[in-house]
């Protein structure tokens, strides 16, 4: 049985993993672009395969964007949606509780 803190940590592993490879198109010149006509679709996948729902197949979307824009492979899309989902978002929730 998995565990909320064990998918936490998977997802930010294979976040990291993920934002890894996708910078790895723009250290290689020339390459770098024609990878992320192969990269983009695939990482946008990988996101809805993370996170899923609705704030899985937005995050994808951007993912797919981000990745398939030039110069734009600096940006950790994946570690930044897991920001949102494990911190931001868990962080709103206490806020909203203790208000109450």
């Amino acid at each position: 049985m998995t565990t909320l803190k064990d998918h936490k940590l998977r997802n930010l592993l294979l976040g990291l993993l993920f934002d890894g490879i996708g910078m790895l198109s723009f250290v290689i010149p020339g390459i770098g672009e024609f990878s992320d006509v192969i990269w983009a679709p695939l990482a946008g996948w990988l996101m809805t395969r993370l996170y899923k729902g609705k704030i899985g197949r937005t995050a994808g979307a951007i993912t797919f964007i981000e990745e398939m824009l030039p110069g734009l492979d600096i940006v950790p899309t994946f570690t930044i949606m897991w920001l949102y989902t494990y911190v931001f978002k868990s962080f709103r929730k206490e806020k909203i509780i203790s208000a109450k």
